[in-house]
């Protein structure tokens, strides 16, 4: 045993401590992960945002990003320091206004140590001064910054926040923001929410955009470069603002024509979801190589690819549905994925009863009979699929089929009050799937576990009586291949693979 000895001095202040209150003395650091299974190391522990405030300059010319962000947010616990997720540089961190150490753990972890340890229930300001290159940021080994040929943009899922800003990145801390950005004169910053100004000043000009109810951390976006931006108002007064790099090339005018249907869909989806749930609507598509597409909070992100066979109204069909599945609604944890992309599927077969390209009711049919029950698909579960198959095609079809499912088995009047019901219920909030199984229950007044475990949670293909029971079943072979729609839905199938 090592034995230490104390001088005089050093006793005498061992016994002050002594005499500290326990209640003082219980100030711990706050958890590095929020606790996700699929992603340990997704957000934090110890406190929750309010608000972002993200004051920012970008130079295209570079891909330098500096930074200051005012972070709003209550204590959850007796905290001694505290965790921020970014991939950045950091120069100064203040809590309440002083300063605070902090240091940098692996790829994103911030570590903040406030001057005085924070009592739980106290409202605290963080500011963060940082700055670097968010395309030579490598967190897991990827980006999620697209640079382009005119600057960069912020988009992408699970993750995207530690590329530009700092936070508590996951769902279950949501918040609201204001995003200003600098960008020089002729180039263009578009990010969530509306546009409250915008000036010049020697050279540069700010954007400042505000979202107003919570918004996940990967829901926020940032987008700069040379656009062209389109503007209207809805019937109902909200702000519509679409915006286009002017290098598309070929994929312009089928972008333009699907992305430019945003109000008209959003209108319809009303009618199914309920009224929209925030402050204004739109998309964007930047010069960006890759081919998904992303609900980032009211201004979905598309890749032009998308669009590589023509205009699909489909693909904006799904990221608008998300704005109520998803986006108002968000997950609790990644496992409850089915909850956004199961139901922003199914709407675009709803859309597709609609345009008569196909009813839901064939499309299911049309999946299930599609695949053999030895396809690998069937053994994906869309209840809880796994982070390696959080995006695989079965979480959005097979779980699609499971809401047709219920569909047969309620009624109609039941089911479309429960689509319209649960983002009211939940409404800025999150859920699990066991949530919603439950809501269903308690409106239609029927048991639904046994239905929602064949579909969501069973690796394999529901039996021949399941699919019956479901009233889902194989399409005869006098019928058509595929409902027409089939195809053009078939294309956004990539719409997630991140």
């Amino acid at each position: 045993m090592h034995r230490r000895i104390f001088a005089p001095g050093v006793l005498a202040a061992a016994t002050l401590l002594l005499a500290v209150p326990a209640s003082a003395a219980s100030f711990a650091p706050g958890a590095p992960g929020i606790g996700d299974p699929y992603y340990p190391a997704s957000g934090n522990g110890g406190y929750d945002v309010s608000h972002y405030d993200l004051r920012l300059k970008y130079q295209p010319a570079t891909d330098l990003l500096e930074g200051t962000a005012t972070i709003l947010a209550t204590t959850k616990q007796n905290l001694s320091s505290f965790h921020l997720d970014l991939g950045l540089d950091v120069s100064e961190v203040r809590v309440n206004g002083r300063l605070a150490t902090f240091a940098k753990e692996g790829e994103q972890e911030l570590v903040v140590t406030p001057a005085a340890p924070l009592e739980k229930g106290r409202s605290i300001s963080v500011v963060v001064r940082y700055a670097g290159k968010p395309s030579e940021v490598r967190i897991g080994g990827f980006t999620a910054w697209h640079r382009t040929p005119d600057g960069g943009v912020a988009a992408q899922e699970p993750d995207s926040a530690a590329w530009w800003f700092p936070s508590n990145d996951h769902p279950l801390d949501k918040a609201t923001y204001d995003v200003s950005v600098s960008v020089p004169d002729g180039s263009q910053a578009i990010s969530n929410g509306v546009l409250q100004s915008q000036s010049s000043k020697l050279g540069w000009t700010r954007f400042a955009w505000r979202s107003n109810k919570p918004q996940a951390s990967y829901l926020a976006t940032l987008a700069v470069g040379k656009f062209d931006v389109t503007t209207d108002r809805t019937a109902s007064g909200l702000p519509v603002l679409n915006a286009y790099s002017k290098d598309l090339g070929d994929h312009g005018g089928a972008a333009r024509a699907s992305v430019e249907r945003t109000a008209e869909v959003t209108e319809w989806l009303e009618g199914i979801f309920g009224p929209y749930p925030f402050n204004a609507i739109g998309g964007y598509v930047p010069n960006v190589t890759s081919g998904y597409a992303l609900e980032t909070q009211t201004r979905p992100f598309y890749s032009p690819r998308q669009f590589a066979n023509g205009a699909n109204v489909s693909v904006v069909v799904h990221e608008m549905a998300h704005q109520w599945y998803g986006d108002s609604v968000s997950v609790h944890h990644w496992k409850d994925i089915w909850i956004n992309e199961g139901f922003a599927r199914y709407s675009q077969w709803l859309w597709s009863e609609k345009e008569g390209e196909g009813t839901a009711q064939e499309l299911a049919d049309h999946a299930y009979s599609s695949r053999p029950a030895e396809d690998p698909f069937w053994q994906v579960e869309p209840g809880d699929p796994g982070p390696d198959k959080q995006f695989h095609i079965a979480v959005y079809d097979r779980g699609a089929m499971a809401i047709q499912a219920l569909r047969n088995e309620v009624g109609d009047d039941a089911f479309f009050r429960i689509l319209k019901g649960w983002p009211q219920q939940y409404a800025y909030g999150n859920a699990k799937v066991s949530d919603f199984v439950k809501y269903a229950e308690k409106l239609s007044k029927k048991p639904l576990a046994e239905l929602f475990d064949t579909w969501l949670f069973q690796p394999s293909k529901p039996s021949a009586p399941a699919a019956a029971q479901a009233r889902i079943a194989p399409r005869s072979a006098a019928e058509p291949v595929a409902p027409k729609s089939w195809k053009k839905i078939a294309e956004t199938n990539t719409i997630h693979e991140h």
